[in-house]
C-alpha cells in the first residue's frame, strides 16, 4: 500500500506534487488574470457555478491518483458521491478548483486542494495555487511546507499582528470584537482552503467559515494547520470529522494552537454581547 512505508510515503509525496502541478498547468490554460475565464460556465442544481475547467481537472486528478492507488476511495466536489468510500481506509478528498468564482473572474485566490485520508483523518495534503505561485504541503507527523520551505510552528498565545488579522463572514468576525477590541478584517478570500492555510503561514491570525463547508474545502488545510501548530475546530472546539455519510460541516474556526482557546471563548461570548 502506497501510504504505509517510508519509501511509499516518499512516492506519495511525489504523486501529490506531480498531480497538483499537472492540474495547475491545465487550469492556467483556462485562466485569464483580471479577465473572465476562457472556460464554459454553467450552474449546478443548487445554483453554484461550475466551469469546464473544474470538470477537466477533476478527471485529470482522478486518473492520476486512482490510477496510482486503486484501493483508495474517492470524494470530490465534482464527482457524484459513491457510498463505497465509507468502507475504505484510504480516501482521496479533492476540490479541483476551490474558489471557482475567483477563477471565473480572473482573481488569483483559487487553489487545487487534495488530501488523502487514513481512517477518517488527513494523512497527506497539497494545496496548490498556481495563479499565486504558492503551494502548501503537509504529511502527518512531518510538518508543513510552503513552497518547499518548512512553516514555523504557530505556537504564540497572542496575535501575530496588531490588531489581530481575521478573515471570514461578518456574522462570525463581529463576535470577536467584544473580547479582542479592534480587529483587522481582511478582504474576502474566495477560496476557503486558502483562507485557512493563511493561518498556518502567519498571514492571518483567525480564519472563519460559516456552515456548509464540505470535506473537500477543508481536508487539506486541516492537515496543513495541524502540522504548523495551528488548530481547526468547530465553534465549541470539536475537531472536524471526515469521510462521514454527510461531508457537510458546521461553522469552523482556525487559529494558532495556543491562541485557539481564547478565540473560542471570544466567539462564545460574542453571541451574548
Amino acid at each position: 500500500m502506497l501510504a504505509s512505508h517510508p519509501d511509499m510515503a516518499a512516492k506519495l509525496r511525489v504523486l501529490l506534487r506531480e498531480t497538483a502541478r499537472e492540474a495547475g498547468l491545465a487550469a492556467l490554460a483556462y485562466f485569464r488574470a483580471g479577465q473572465a475565464t476562457r472556460a464554459d460556465v454553467w450552474s449546478k442544481a443548487g445554483g453554484s457555478p461550475v466551469t469546464e475547467a473544474d470538470i477537466a481537472l477533476d478527471r485529470l486528478i482522478a486518473e492520476r491518483l486512482r490510477g496510482a492507488m486503486p484501493e483508495a476511495g474517492w470524494l470530490s466536489e465534482e464527482t457524484a458521491d459513491d457510498p463505497a468510500r465509507l468502507s475504505k481506509s484510504l480516501v482521496f478528498v479533492v476540490d479541483p478548483i476551490d474558489g471557482t468564482r475567483a477563477f471565473m473572474q480572473g482573481g488569483s485566490d483559487w487553489a487545487i486542494s487534495i488530501a488523502l485520508l487514513l481512517d477518517g483523518m488527513p494523512l497527506a495534503a497539497i494545496l496548490h495555487a498556481p495563479a499565486l505561485g504558492v503551494t502548501y504541503e503537509a504529511h502527518r507527523g512531518q510538518g508543513a511546507l510552503r513552497n518547499g520551505e518548512p512553516l514555523p510552528l504557530r505556537a504564540a498565545a497572542a496575535s501575530a499582528h496588531a490588531p489581530m488579522r481575521v478573515a471570514g463572514p461578518a456574522m462570525l468576525t463581529k463576535r470577536l470584537l467584544p473580547s479582542f477590541g479592534a480587529i483587522d478584517v481582511v478582504p474576502k478570500i474566495p477560496s476557503l482552503a486558502l483562507r485557512l492555510a493563511r493561518v498556518a503561514d502567519g498571514a492571518l491570525d483567525v480564519g472563519l467559515a460559516s456552515a456548509n463547508a464540505h470535506d473537500w474545502d477543508i481536508a487539506a488545510s486541516d492537515l496543513i494547520l495541524s502540522e504548523s501548530g495551528a488548530a481547526l475546530t468547530g465553534l465549541t472546539g470539536e475537531r472536524p470529522g471526515f469521510n462521514l455519510p454527510s461531508p457537510v460541516h458546521s461553522p469552523l474556526v482556525a487559529s494558532p494552537g495556543a491562541l485557539h482557546p481564547r478565540v473560542l471563548d471570544a466567539l462564545a461570548e460574542g453571541t451574548t454581547a
